[in-house]
This record gives structure tokens, sequence and C-alpha cells, in this order.
């Protein structure tokens, strides 16, 4: 099975305009469905030089317009830069016209210069996040509540009882004793190798059943491309894979981004990092998936041109996929 990751970079340096690459993500997300893709997951930032998704809960809504039955996660949503009660609001709705597909990440960000655009407190972003936790399933009940001392009502209730999915995301031991405390599944980065041990152990402390949790390891593919020519490809989609990298590695720093293979100077040293971004011929890409079970596609990663994006897509359902049933 598969899943496509979106999070809509648009550097000048590429030909696909910002327009062109939402249209194509609409009608991947289209096609992805049909083809028995499994998830469709968009991201969240916000000030980024090349127009990162700021608002993915608009690109959910239009997703969920063109499909029927596929599942989307918005992962990361950073939930401390938002006001919890209009969100409520806003996540209800969209659970009630996708028909309750729509899941979340919540994190509290790692960016400052995101905070300060919001006129939000970066330190005190961990005790926004549990208060905004709390807000949220207090107003999917439906009943009048105060919070900061504003009386709430948020109405629609959600299709999903008691609101949409909720998980954490995150790297610390701080998130994972979160998620725990507050019931939580987590979703890390695989930069730090104890969080499970760690997660485990305070659901016993907080009396909590531990939930879905997903670590990847070191290496993991998240950005897939398969090609029958990977140097071909490699040429024509590197410098958008690098500039994905080099972003985050700049977000990240040297120390995180150096596991996940995000610190490269070149093409050629992304390539060889062997990290998330991959490009792998037909048989590779079986074995891949024979192994975990899974192939993380990022079509348009970086800004590639939906031309490029393409025939990577194709090729995985045209000849990947079809090796793979019984």
């Amino acid at each position: 099975m598969f899943l496509m990751r979106f999070d809509m970079r648009a550097p000048d340096f590429g030909p696909a305009s910002a327009t062109e690459l939402y249209g194509a993500a609409l009608d991947m997300a289209a096609w992805g469905e049909d083809k028995g893709c499994v998830q469709l997951v968009l991201s969240e930032h916000h000030g980024s030089e090349d127009g990162y998704l700021p608002s993915p809960l608009l690109l959910a809504s239009a997703m969920a317009g063109r499909t029927r039955s596929v599942a989307l996660q918005v992962a990361a949503l950073v939930l401390p830069l938002h006001d919890p009660i209009r969100l409520a609001e806003e996540m209800a709705v969209l659970d009630i016209v996708s028909g309750g597909r729509v899941s979340y990440v919540l994190a509290v960000g790692y960016r400052p210069e995101e905070y300060a655009m919001f006129g939000r407190s970066f330190p005190g972003r961990g005790r926004r996040m549990e208060a905004s936790i709390e807000a949220l399933r207090e107003a999917w009940k439906g009943e009048p509540f105060e919070f900061e001392g504003r009386a709430v009502h948020v109405t629609p209730v959600p299709h999903t009882p008691g609101g949409p999915a909720l998980l954490m995301g995150g790297n610390s031991e701080v998130v994972a004793r979160r998620a725990a405390r507050f019931g939580l599944g987590m979703i890390a980065g695989g930069i730090n190798r104890d969080l499970e041990g760690i997660y485990l152990e305070a659901c016993r402390e907080a009396e909590q059943t531990p939930g879905f949790f997903v670590n990847p390891e070191p290496g993991a593919i998240t950005a897939g491309f398969v090609s029958e020519d990977p140097d071909r490809t490699w040429s024509e989609i590197g410098p958008y894979l690098l500039h994905d990298a080099n972003l985050y590695g700049r977000w990240m720093g040297e120390e995180s981004a150096r596991k996940t293979g995000q610190w490269a100077e070149n093409v050629e040293e992304l390539r060889a990092a062997q990290g998330i971004y991959r490009i792998l011929t037909p048989d590779q890409a079986e074995a891949h998936i024979r192994a975990k079970g899974i192939w993380v596609s990022h079509p348009l990663c970086g800004g590639i041109p939906p031309d490029l994006a393409w025939p990577s897509l194709e090729l995985l359902v045209d000849k990947v996929l079809p090796r793979l049933r019984p």
C-alpha cells in the first residue's frame, strides 16, 4: 500500500506555479484514491519563503471534496498557533463534510519565527498546547462552556463521536509524556530512538492505555520515487529534493537533519546520505514495500513540476503494486 504527502512548496527557481502545484495535488488525490492510496498527508508551516502550506484544513477540505473514502491526515497541525475555539469549529465542519476521514497529528512546532508572526509565546507553547487540547475536547461535546473567560458554544458537533482522531507529534521526552497523559497515540520523526520506551512507561504511570505509536527507523523513506533510470531522475528532480532538505535542515538544525538525511551541500551528497529521499527502481521499490509494508510518496516535494512527478506515481501503480497483490 502507499500514501502521499503534500506540503506545497513552490520555490521561485521551479517552473511550476503555486496554482499549478495545488491543482496537481487535487488531481493526485483523486487519482490516488482510485489506485489504492490509503492516506493523504498534509503539513503546516508559516512564513516560509517558498510558500509552504499554511492552511492544511483548507486543502484537506478540497481533497475531501474530490475523493470519497481515502483517509486524510494533517501532520502536523501546529496547534498552539491557533485559536482552539475557532479551530474546533473548522475541524468539526471538516469532520462532517469528509465523513470523519480527517485525523490530526498535533505538534508544538519548533520555529520561533512562526510564533512571532502570530504574536504567540514560543516559551509558553507547551502550556498552550495542553490548554488547547482540553478546549477541543470540551468544545466537541456540543455544550456551552467557558474558555479563557469567554462563553463558548461550538456547533455543530462533529460527525465522529467525541471529535476527530488526534495524535501527538514530536521528538522529545516532554512530548511523549504529554501524549501519554492525554491518552493520545504518537508519531515521532525518527530522531530520538528512546521515545517509545519513554512513552510506554509514561502511559503506565498515567494509567492510560498506550495508543498508536510510530517512530521511523533511521533511513526510513518518507519521500520515495520510482524510476527505471534513477540516475536520470536524480538529475531531473534532485534540485527540488535538495531544496526541501536545505530548508528543513535550516529549520531543524544540523544534528537532527543529519539523522534523517536532510543535510547536504549538493544533490550527490543528498543521494549518498540514503536518508528520507530515495529514488528506487521498480524491483527495489517492491523489495522495500515487502520489507516495510508501506510506500511513502512525496510527489511534489520541493516544488517538483507535475510533469516530472506523475511518472513516478504511474510506475508505482502500474509496475510495482501489481506484483504485491495476492
